[in-house]
């Protein structure tokens, strides 16, 4: 397989990168855009791949043109034979054939075309009027001698047929040595476009969007006709390299006609965007014009190149159909690449021509596709970052969440264990009897870390979002969707719009999960907890040994024994002291435990917020934010592999 570096226009991305990127693009483009102009660009990419793994030393050149415009006249001419059916009517042409110079190698080329009728043609007179079989080739040669009018036309002499006939037989070894350069064209005559048999058309359209070079046979009485210009010449305006228009029966005008007629002509092919394409006038009947035309042919054949500028223009039409489906164009708005005039899928796969107004494509209109789908997305408005979009988003994911009701909780149940590890442990069990706010709600109990795995997490029993924090959740969505494509192309815009949205479903779980798993500290017991329990113990266990006291001596005297003596504090029993004193401390430190507790709370339930913040943005940017710029990504690859497939537009 031979490959080519550049496409010869300039400097730029390789052929291999350009179809490469068009691939890349179909694929990128796949499920978002119009899925006719995706599918051709993969047809595009496909059938280069398959081209390029075919003979490039020989040349596909398709004469087409409509009932009685003379091109299997000029087939004949030009291959020296009369294998091509002459006539007026319709059709004439039915199936297409194939003539080759040198065609050795050529076999699997035309097996790719679908050409049966294949035919060798030698470079000398004499194989021109004696046919004989090929060896080894799959080719089989014809009977080639021209006669009558056939061969005045190859001599490029008017007369009589008597008189051409002479004429052929004097410059035949003139004409074998003219066919030198022609080595490797492969010449096929199509069948009529305009043929009453559908079959007919669907050929045309199929060999038209495979050969490596387009040769248009026009006649005077319909070059002007709208269905050639409209359905074929007009879709053809990327493929102006390999793209010939000849104007046949030149010899049925005045010279002065003719030059009007051609002039005329050329004007037509530059309004359907052709400017620059060889315009030739021809007669095959006088052969007048041939010899350039044989020379023109040969210059392309010898150069070897039309095959990758065919490609070329393929891979640009593609893009430029893509590029179209980007901006939202309406499908089949303008020529696409995978055939001249392409609009749907024939029965082999390729393209076949579309309606008139489905492809109709002038040179304004690929100028401006031009300019305005190639632009940088550096230079286009660009949409928010989705790291810019959290915020918004996990405000409400959070209500939604319910991590106000649980942090709300987390300073509850911080107080409420604070209460029952420092408060007065004579009512310290009554504290005991009331639920734990965040055993309430299933939190709370050294549940594992967002990056446990294996371990089953079960649901929590925070209250379900309501309408209202519903409704949030549903605003933030879409502004988020909004603000992350804005500036984007329509299309993109709601593949971003879907991504938002694509895992709404799971939201629900997945915030519920990420809420249960998440650390919020509230299992930690505070060293202080431990100190002020302590303290409480001891004042307590004062002022039992206050009571305890005070009651033997209670006792002693009610029994009338001698009363020990007793202690004082100044003017205080130590009895008393003890008693009054435990009792008092113990109340003042549940207070003091309390101011305590509720500051932790304070500061508890602060980090818990901030840890289920982190969480539930963690959530978003799963499940929303990360499909996102996947969508923002996808169009930035895509709008540079379309760029690159359109070098040289």
């Amino acid at each position: 397989m031979k490959l080519l570096r550049r496409t010869g226009r300039g400097s730029g991305p390789s052929l291999d990168d350009r179809l490469t990127a068009l691939a890349e693009a179909a694929g990128l483009a796949d499920g978002r855009l119009d899925a006719g102009a995706v599918a051709r660009a993969r047809a595009v990419a496909d059938r280069a791949g398959a081209r390029r793994s075919l003979s490039v030393d020989h040349t596909a050149v398709a004469l087409a043109g409509a009932t009685g415009s003379g091109k299997s006249s000029l087939f004949n001419l030009l291959s020296g034979t009369t294998l091509a059916r002459v006539g007026v009517t319709r059709p004439t042409t039915s199936t297409a054939q194939a003539a080759l110079w040198d065609g050795a190698g050529a076999g699997p080329l035309l097996d790719w075309l679908q050409i049966p009728g294949r035919h060798e043609v030698d470079g000398t007179a004499e194989h021109r009027t004696a046919g004989a079989a090929r060896d080894g080739t799959g080719y089989s040669g014809e009977s080639g001698s021209v006669g009558g009018a056939g061969s005045d036309a190859w001599n490029g002499a008017a007369g009589g047929a008597a008189g051409g006939a002479a004429g052929g037989a004097r410059d035949g070894a003139r004409d074998g040595a003219g066919d030198a350069g022609l080595s490797g064209l492969v010449l096929l005559d199509l069948p009529d476009h305009d043929s009453i048999e559908r079959a007919h058309r669907l050929e045309v359209d199929r060999l038209a969007g495979l050969v490596d070079l387009l040769v248009w046979v026009l006649d005077p009485q319909k070059y002007a006709d709208a269905a050639v210009h409209d359905l074929y010449l007009a879709p053809l305006a990327r493929h102006r390299d390999v793209t010939v228009v000849v104007l046949n029966q030149i010899d049925r005008l005045s010279p002065v006609a003719a030059e009007r007629c051609l002039a005329d002509l050329r004007r037509l092919l530059e309004a359907d965007g052709l400017a620059g394409v060889p315009v030739l006038g021809v007669s095959a009947r006088t052969g007048a014009g041939v010899g350039e035309l044989r020379a023109l042919l040969a210059s392309r054949v010898t150069g070897r190149r039309s095959w990758a500028d065919r490609l070329a223009a393929d891979a640009e039409s593609a893009a430029d159909a893509l590029a179209r489906a980007s901006d939202g164009a309406a499908p089949g708005a303008a020529p696409n690449g995978a055939a001249p005039g392409a609009g749907s899928k024939g029965p082999s796969g390729t393209a076949v021509v579309a309606s008139p107004a489905a492809t109709a494509s002038t040179a304004s209109t690929t100028s401006t596709v031009s300019t305005t789908s190639t632009v940088s997305p550096a230079v286009m408005a660009s949409p928010a970052s989705p790291a810019a979009l959290t915020g918004p988003l996990a405000a409400a994911l959070a209500q939604a969440a319910g991590v106000p009701v649980v942090v709300q909780a987390v300073a509850k149940a911080h107080r409420h264990r604070s209460v029952a590890a420092t408060g007065w442990p004579v009512t310290r069990w009554a504290r005991r009897l009331r639920p734990d706010p965040l055993r309430r709600l299933r939190l709370g109990g050294g549940s594992p870390g967002p990056d446990a795995v294996g371990e089953a997490v079960g649901r929590t029993s925070i209250p379900a979002a309501g309408a209202v924090q519903r409704s949030r959740l549903d605003t933030a969505l879409r502004d988020t969707a909004a603000a992350a494509s804005a500036g984007l192309p329509e299309p993109w815009a709601a593949a971003v719009r879907r991504a938002a949205r694509s895992h709404a479903d799971e939201l629900e779980d997945a915030l519920d999960r990420a809420v249960a798993t998440t650390s919020i500290g509230a299992s930690r017991r505070p060293l202080w907890w431990r100190v002020a329990g302590a303290a409480q113990w001891l004042v307590l266990a004062a002022a039992v040994a206050g009571a305890l006291w005070l009651l033997g001596l209670f006792a002693m005297d009610y029994l009338h024994l001698p009363e020990p003596p007793v202690p004082t504090a100044g003017e205080l029993p130590w009895p008393t002291l003890l008693l009054l004193g435990g009792l008092l401390l113990g109340v003042v430190l549940a207070l003091l435990s309390r101011a305590v507790a509720w500051l932790g709370g304070r500061r508890r339930a602060r980090k818990a917020a901030g840890a289920l913040r982190a969480s539930v943005e963690r959530v978003g940017r799963e499940l929303v934010l990360d499909p996102v710029q996947d969508e923002l990504t996808r169009h930035r690859r895509f709008t540079e592999a379309v760029a690159t497939a359109r070098r040289g537009a």
